[in-house]
């Protein structure tokens, strides 16, 4: 655990005064409200002076401005939180935030993109296609087979997703996606295993295998189904497991993300990885997968809060941030 947990030596007081970023306005607003109250409590519980935020367009820039804050923990879902907005806001205010960057976080949550940028890096990702209004559902069958998933590009947990499993079900599909903003795409399907890997700083956690009665890892099997599996150990061979561990990493690496995350993988049933999606704010819920995986190396939640914040005292030019030095005054 030592070569994951860098936050031993790491004092309370060193971290000064912790925002804890959470709610927002995208659809994934009440999701991140949990995981946000249960990081500001395991920070509470470490001696850390952290104070919760409900993140409104209209008031976090103020709010973050007067309130003199050393460090950010960014536990916003989706829209404004995920995508790189949040971020570019504590830059100009200079002030050290947990997860990605700006440009990283963006391209991460933009699966059309990061699904270019993975497929240039020579790294497994289902075949796609871009839908709209005009698409032929038949052109579309033809190109990538049934069945197929239709889904929004900027959104996450599952959100505006749909399986097709006929032609006639195209349209309603892509009505479902082009609800939420950014662009729509219809994926090839990967019969097989889902699962996913936590990032942790440089390294890959175990693996957490998924299973679900439902078609596939929906929003009702992620944050409300108590029929849903998690398995750790996940059941596959070490060196598969590696395989999947080492190709999450190069997906993390390829979008630019830095500090923990998480990376979701079909295996179909030939055995091939595809990556399907990266989440560089992944939940923080008593249902979220990251502490599942810190826990089966020994990381209580606590600690693996403690250690994603600490990461914020290297800046991501590298260079250390100076004890109590309140970054954000104004």
């Amino acid at each position: 655990m030592s070569r994951i947990n860098n936050s031993d030596n790491v004092k309370p007081q060193s971290l000064g005064k912790v925002a804890v970023l959470m709610g927002g306005w995208s659809s994934e607003r009440a999701v991140s409200l949990r995981s946000g109250q249960a990081v500001l409590d395991a920070l509470l519980r470490c001696g850390v002076e952290a104070y919760g935020i409900d993140v409104k367009k209209q008031t976090i820039l103020q709010e973050l401005e007067n309130g003199n804050y050393d460090r950010a923990f960014i536990v916003l879902h989706g829209s404004g939180g995920e995508d790189g907005r949040i971020q570019a806001v504590l830059e100009i205010l200079d002030i050290p935030y947990t997860g990605s960057d700006v440009l990283s976080s963006a391209l991460a949550m933009d699966k059309l993109r990061s699904k270019m940028i993975l497929e240039a890096a020579g790294l497994p990702t289902p075949d796609y296609m871009v839908l709209d209004d005009d698409t032929d559902p038949e052109y579309v069958v033809a190109s990538l087979g049934l069945p197929l998933m239709v889904k929004p590009a900027l959104e996450g947990s599952s959100i505006g997703m749909s399986r097709v499993d006929e032609p006639q079900q195209m349209r309603e599909a892509y009505a479902t996606a082009a609800q939420f903003s950014g662009a729509v795409i219809a994926e090839r399907w990967i019969e097989g295993g889902e699962y996913t890997v936590t990032i942790l700083g440089e390294q890959a956690l175990p693996v957490i295998k998924l299973e679900t009665p439902n078609a596939f890892y929906d929003y009702e099997a992620k944050y409300q189904s108590d029929q849903t599996r998690y398995l750790c150990p996940c059941g596959l061979q070490v060196e598969q497991e590696g395989q999947l561990q080492r190709l999450a990493l190069a997906a993390f690496k390829a979008v630019g993300a830095r500090d923990w995350g998480r990376v979701d993988i079909l295996c179909s049933a030939e055995g091939k990885p595809w990556v399907i999606e990266l989440n560089t704010v992944p939940g923080m819920t008593d249902h979220s997968l990251v502490p599942m995986a810190a826990k089966a190396v020994g990381m209580d939640f606590d600690q693996l809060v403690y250690a994603i914040l600490a990461r914020t005292l290297t800046g991501h030019n590298g260079h250390r941030q100076q004890e109590g030095n309140h970054v954000g005054a104004g």
